[in-house]
């Protein structure tokens, strides 16, 4: 197959030249006969059009650059390639699904919040109780309902271990943790529907690429790969997160739950935290420190959504996207095995907790709407 030879600027001049003076030679005798007016009429008309093609092919060419050209930045490569990964014809050869992790900006909006000016005030066991109880916020009314009100604490109160009631002490806990894991599941519900939104498109608006840009950094993902993306972007189910965040605090009443907010005992090797008791003088890690609630779920939803040893939890979680099935706290909690040191022991006791609580009770809950924008997922 032949290649396409591609004129340079200098050989079109060049070739013009030429051409011009075939023509004058050519017409020489006509010229020199005819009236001297009007030969240099002509001489000069032709020096004009000449002038004015070279004068605009500087302009051309950056019209081509920045008109064409910034047509086809912004035309929108996601969809053509979210389906050839889902018929299993990968995006770049180089990229694989769902690995290697960019650990530059993972946790930025999960610190953004110690950016913000404290005015939390921590409520003690009975005010909470009151609160909930002119709410009419219950557990039992939940059960029934499948709405949970809007009520988000950042603090737990300090008299959890003071609770004597086992039922009083782990009703309060789910009371209050459940709204916080129902609003950060919201959120990531809805970016899932802009990422599939945008991936229906076949063009993208410049802040559409900044998003897509800005969740590549929060999910950690090289090249830009679009169904990595999909995958992590996804939500924990609300019986799993309370039965780890029982399991991590026993059920609100640990030194790190209050003191620090951590509500499911993440590991940190530099970041602020809290050493633990049993740990010995060689122990560099502590357990991540935050300074509302919110913020602990976050990182715990953000750890399993983009930890290499969490990625058959994610694996199962697509599974059952792709079947059509909803998310089930018991099925995924299998593969948690590397959450803890005990492994297939942590597993059996955390889908014990949520069998003995009925914790999948809450897995199909929806928090009552606190904007316009949320009442769409209710």
């Amino acid at each position: 197959m032949s290649k396409k030879k591609i004129l340079k600027f200098s050989q079109i001049k060049e070739f013009i030249f030429k051409r011009f003076r075939k023509i004058s030679k050519k017409n020489k005798t006509n010229f020199s006969n005819s009236n001297p007016t009007r030969s240099l009429y002509f001489s000069l008309l032709f020096s004009l059009v000449l002038i004015i093609f070279f004068y605009s092919l500087p302009i051309l060419n950056e019209f081509k650059k920045n008109i064409i050209l910034a047509s086809k930045e912004v035309e929108n490569n996601s969809k053509s390639n979210f389906e050839k990964t889902l018929d299993g014809e990968p995006i770049d050869k180089s990229s694989k699904v769902d690995e290697g992790l960019n650990l530059k900006n993972l946790f930025d909006d999960v610190f953004k919040f110690d950016d913000l000016p404290s005015d939390t005030v921590r409520l003690s066991a009975s005010t909470i109780e009151q609160l909930f109880k002119e709410t009419d916020y219950s557990l039992k009314e939940v059960r029934k309902t499948k709405l949970v009100k809007p009520v988000k604490l950042s603090l737990l109160p300090n008299e959890m271990k003071k609770i004597e009631s086992t039922k009083k002490r782990k009703n309060l806990f789910i009371q209050i943790i459940l709204p916080l894991v129902i609003e950060e599941n919201n959120r990531i519900k809805l970016n899932r529907i802009k990422l599939f939104s945008i991936l229906n498109k076949n063009h993208n608006s410049n802040s559409e690429r900044k998003w897509l840009n800005e969740k590549f950094k929060q999910y950690g993902v090289l090249n830009k790969d679009l169904s990595t993306l999909k995958i992590r972007m996804d939500e924990v189910p609300v019986s799993l997160a309370i039965a780890q965040a029982a399991k991590e605090t026993g059920w609100g009443t640990s030194r790190f739950a209050i003191e620090g907010n951590a509500l499911f005992g993440q590991w940190t090797w530099s970041g602020e935290g809290i050493k633990p008791a049993e740990a010995d003088d060689k122990a560099t890690h502590k357990v991540m420190k935050f300074k509302i609630l919110k913020s602990s779920v976050r990182a715990y939803q953000r750890n399993l959504n983009t930890h290499s040893g969490y990625k058959e939890f994610r694996n199962a979680r697509a599974e059952l996207r792709d079947n059509k099935r909803k998310l089930d706290g018991l099925t995924l909690a299998t593969y948690l095995d590397k959450y803890a040191e005990t492994g297939e022991e942590y597993v059996r006791i955390i889908k014990q907790i949520i069998k003995q609580n009925n914790l999948t009770d809450f897995d199909d809950v929806k928090l009552l709407p606190s904007s316009i924008q949320l009442k769409s997922l209710i």
